[in-house]
């Protein structure tokens, strides 16, 4: 580990040594690197700041691991999970010696997949691991998906204890006098050792989100409104209380199928101002407002832009203090509340080698140690530990270990012209050196379709690069980020539009020279495969090559995987009747499909079936249609296995090369 000190608030940045660069790699090399899963992807500082745990893989497998930040040595694995076992999504500390994780089990059950979530506590050194989340029995009446998520870390008076949701299903009661009435979400106050329970909140039937005040008090409870056939309905009902009173009154209604969601939806509460912090719609832009919890129902607007959603709102530390928010233009910005780490982001990012974005992952107790994360176009993530008292930044971890030493390409903010006029927002990445004409490209739509790309390492797109290829990500109508109009009527009710602007992403390539017009594909992932697919039937002669991971092909058939869950109903009204369901359906328009695909599909996605891509592949070779479909046995919708990463990036750009003829 290294120290990096700054003596003064003028942060006099003694420059890190330079690293030096890796000899050119061979295909293999490249596809190894860039497919390794991130050496870390959540972690989390202990209270007295003398511990850090992160989520890093172990082989194929992943594990928590504990760094010593005191006594120094490499990191420790306390647990292993595999993918049979369930798959951790977060550790945080419940003291400094205990942390408390959440997991996440998918289960296939008759060919349903089904999601399972659970609480754990285990000590830093691996011992005292015990299930905080509420057991089922022989009893039970339903299947106890939700294993709960912690509100609260801060509880006056109880160390190791967290306010955490619970989820309670009823029982038989049929010769017995124990079972249990209770259903739905509730609040319990847990003892992470002990695990001595009691109750906070009773379990509501329909009650799907409840904040805390960061300090053990519940202010806020969110209920979704329900159909009589038992199907989630599209209104979250939110509610508050004022200080001191155990009455629910009247807060917001977050509607659920407009263009983007409609009213007050809130995030976080600050119990010293007595005020909930969340978004609502301001000229068709998410914004950021507080209300009032006094019964005034006062509304503050925070932050706001014409141009783009403010879309996050920041905290820090155990008591999950708001201190900014933040929102994408050309690169994704955070305006601080706070002044002084205001000034403290600005001095890092001026500091640190290519100006990072700076982010604040976490804080000790009273905040005096903070371990930030920093990172770029061209550096994948680096964890850094800052002591206010001592002004002393000490690197920790890398986000991607095995490119450490790796040329990276840069990502440059574009716009290019719809066939309408419309300026299209979009990065492009050349790869490093060269001219950046005549090019094999690629254009790589992103998945949701409610999401958006963003400025930043992207191992997809630098993958590409650093194999000679252009790469154009388009935030194409359908994305988010950009407001309720552009954000049309989603993705596949306005396919048109949308697989429009990713064809239109394609010929700007061309026409500005980059791309040979014979060198030309497409690349996508979940919604970004389906606009892959959805391109040749749109423009068969555009691109020569399409790859599509996990890719929806039907939208009926991504309708009927939705009806044995409840939001069966949401995701109806979201694909919508009519014509555009065929219209719009890549598998039951194979017969115009000239240029060759390429699918890859993991078998226990629960995203997106692994069904659509079965369906795809047998529609194709029935049109007499050049295919190849890879199939993971038992990986979900990101592929979270290095050996499968690799694999489908070596054969992406083996098949791209051959369509190319290169």
């Amino acid at each position: 580990m290294r120290g990096l000190f700054f003596p003064t608030l003028g942060f006099l940045f003694a420059a890190s040594s330079s690293v030096a660069q890796a000899p050119p790699a061979t295909p293999e090399i490249l596809a190894a690197k860039f497919g390794a899963l991130e050496s870390v992807w959540q972690a989390s500082l202990s209270s007295d700041g003398t511990k850090l745990a992160y989520l890093g893989p172990i082989g194929e497998d992943h594990s928590i691991y504990i760094a010593d930040l005191v006594g120094g040595g490499s990191p420790k694995p306390i647990i292993r999970a595999t993918s049979d076992s369930g798959q951790f999504q977060w550790c945080s500390w419940a003291t400094s010696s205990r942390l408390v994780c959440q997991v996440r089990i998918l289960v296939n059950d008759a060919g349903v997949l089904t999601g399972f979530s659970r609480m754990i506590a285990i000590d830093a050194d691996g011992k005292r691991f015990v299930r905080l989340s509420q057991t089922s029995n022989s009893r039970s009446l339903d299947i106890l998906q939700n294993g709960g998520s912690v509100l609260d870390w801060d509880i006056a008076g109880k160390p190791g204890h967290v306010l955490m949701t619970q989820q309670y299903v009823p029982e038989k009661t049929i010769g017995t006098h124990l079972a249990s009435s209770d259903e739905g979400l509730g609040v319990d106050l847990v003892d992470s050792v002990t695990l001595k329970r009691s109750r906070v909140e009773p379990a509501r039937r329909t009650a799907v989100e409840y904040i805390s005040d960061g300090h053990g008090t519940v202010r806020i409870m969110g209920l979704q409104s329900e159909t009589t056939t038992g199907y989630a309905g599209d209104r979250l009902n939110y509610f508050y209380r004022k200080p001191g009173s155990r009455s629910w009154e009247k807060l917001s209604v977050v509607g659920l199928t407009e263009a983007q969601t409609s009213g007050f939806n809130p995030y976080a509460v600050d119990s010293a101002k007595n005020v909930a912090y969340g978004f609502d719609d301001v000229g068709g832009m998410a914004s950021l407002f507080s209300v009032a919890l006094d019964g005034s129902g006062k509304r503050e607007l925070l932050l706001s832009r014409k141009d783009v959603d403010v879309d996050q709102l920041v905290t820090i530390g155990r008591e999950r203090r708001v201190i900014g928010a933040g929102y994408a233009t050309e690169r994704r910005t955070i305006e601080y509340f706070d002044p002084e780490l205001k000034a403290l982001s600005a001095a890092l990012t001026k500091a640190l080698p290519g100006r990072p974005n700076v982010e604040f992952v976490d804080a000790t107790e009273g905040e005096r140690k903070l371990l930030v994360l920093a990172w770029s176009d061209t550096n994948p993530g680096m964890f850094y530990l800052y002591d206010k008292g001592t002004k002393q930044l000490e690197e920790l971890l890398p986000v991607r270990a095995e490119l450490q030493g790796q040329s990276l390409a840069a990502m440059k903010a574009i716009t290019y012209p719809a066939a309408d006029g419309t300026m299209i927002p979009a990065y492009l990445t050349l790869p490093s050196g060269g001219s950046g004409k005549g090019l094999p490209a690629i254009v790589m739509p992103h998945g949701g379709p409610s999401s958006r790309d963003e400025w930043g390492f992207d191992w997809l797109a630098q993958y590409y690069a650093a194999r000679g290829y252009a790469v154009l990500q388009p935030n194409f109508r359908g994305s988010s980020g950009y407001g309720s109009s552009w954000y049309q009527q989603n993705g596949f009710k306005s396919w048109r539009i949308a697989v429009g602007d990713v064809n239109d992403a394609g010929r700007w390539l061309v026409n500005q020279g980059i791309a040979k017009p014979d060198w030309l594909g497409v690349v996508g992932w979940s919604y970004g495969g389906y606009a892959a697919l959805q391109s040749a039937v749109l423009d068969p002669d555009l691109f020569k090559a399409i790859v599509a991971i996990a890719p929806v092909t039907d939208l009926e058939a991504l309708r009927l995987e939705s009806q044995p869950y409840s939001n069966y109903l949401l995701v109806d009204a979201f694909i919508g009747r009519g014509s555009h369901v065929k219209e719009g359906s890549p598998a039951q328009n194979a017969a115009r499909f000239k240029a060759p695909v390429l699918l890859f599909h993991g078998t226990m996605d629960s995203n997106v079936g692994v069904g659509e891509s079965r369906l795809m592949n047998d529609r194709l070779r029935d049109a007499g249609k050049v295919v190849t479909y890879v199939e993971f046995p038992g990986l979900t919708h990101s592929l979270p296995s290095p050996k499968a990463r690799q694999r489908m990036l070596a054969e992406s750009d083996t098949f791209l090369r051959r369509a190319f003829g290169i």
